[in-house]
């Protein structure tokens, strides 16, 4: 997401703005205590963002605490909240977050510190996260990227399981997504850097959008950007293609809490998630939301009841 999430939490990346999820108002973190207390999640504003704060609040609930939910679409005032205690968790992504909190700290040209490798994005997470009185819990196998999709046909017809085997083979492709994808590292210039990929032209239909996914299905691109989250590429009859050579950084779902805020009851509850959500589990669930329109709370608790955790 998923490189372009930095600039989407506001971000409509991941999905659509869509409303079912319950909201309250803001409480501090001080109050929380191993016999309990009331805990503030916070998601930001989007789908995936809204299921994910449901689980950590119903998650919480279980473990004795209170938990109030608000949303917050504003990367600064998000991250504000979180430092100050007035949010006490939120969910972001490893290496999106982790050159944020860079960038915050170390100014706007500071070079990046995440990579694909999640464990190292993962370190340097930490590392920026405590200088912020900031906790990075354990991060779920569920990874939110940038993917690139292209017609169930269009594969067979040149063999292609991978984005290595599109740049063997030397096709020339338009490309289906936002305009800044000719710039940026992780879409355009990292396929043709990485890969080898030929792209003749930017058919502007944003990331992830039905337009995007309809321009390849109809032929008026040959490759569109998706993200690994989207469980709807299928219905359009498309395959994503590989990332073979890891070109996309580890953008794992990871829970953030406010470090006075933090017990051992909060961590084992929000650390139980992280070996069992999957992207193609989080696929689903947003499908769920956004394309069944059931609401964000009512998902994220019968996951979570699925998967023995309520």
């Amino acid at each position: 997401m998923a490189a372009l999430v930095a600039l989407i939490l506001g971000l409509a990346a991941c999905g659509s703005d869509t409303s079912g999820s319950t909201s309250g108002g803001s409480s501090s973190g001080a109050t929380a205590s191993s016999a309990g207390g009331t805990l503030t999640v916070a998601d930001a504003g989007f789908t995936e963002s809204r299921i994910l704060a449901e689980m950590y609040a119903a998650l919480l609930e279980k473990a004795g605490y209170k938990a109030e939910r608000t949303s917050v679409q504003q990367t600064e005032l998000a991250q504000s909240s979180l430092e100050k205690g007035i949010v006490d968790a939120m969910p972001q992504y490893v290496a999106t977050y982790a050159d944020l909190l860079n960038t915050e700290i170390n100014g706007a040209q500071a070079a990046s510190v995440s990579s694909p490798d999640l464990q190292k994005s993962l370190t340097a997470l930490r590392s920026l996260a405590g200088r912020r009185g900031l906790t990075v819990l354990n991060p779920a196998s569920a990874v939110d990227q940038n993917a690139f999709a292209v017609s169930r046909s269009f594969a067979t017809e040149h063999k292609l399981r991978t984005l290595s085997d599109l740049g063997a083979s030397g096709l020339s492709v338009k490309l289906a997504a936002g305009p800044e994808c000719a710039t940026r590292p992780f879409c355009q210039p990292g396929l043709e850097k990485t890969y080898g990929i030929k792209v003749s032209e930017i058919v502007r239909t944003g990331v992830d959008t039905p337009q995007t996914k309809a321009a390849v299905k109809d032929g008026k691109a040959q490759l569109g950007l998706v993200l690994t989250t989207d469980a709807t590429v299928a219905d359009s009859d498309l395959v994503v293609l590989t990332d073979d050579r890891k070109l996309q950084n580890a953008d794992n779902l990871v829970p953030i809490v406010t470090t006075k805020s933090l017990t051992p009851k909060i961590s084992a509850a929000l650390n139980s998630l992280a070996p069992v959500l999957t992207t193609a589990d989080l696929g689903e669930l947003n499908k769920k939301v956004d394309s069944s329109r059931e609401k964000p709370a009512d998902v994220a608790r019968s996951y979570l009841e699925d998967k023995g955790l309520l």
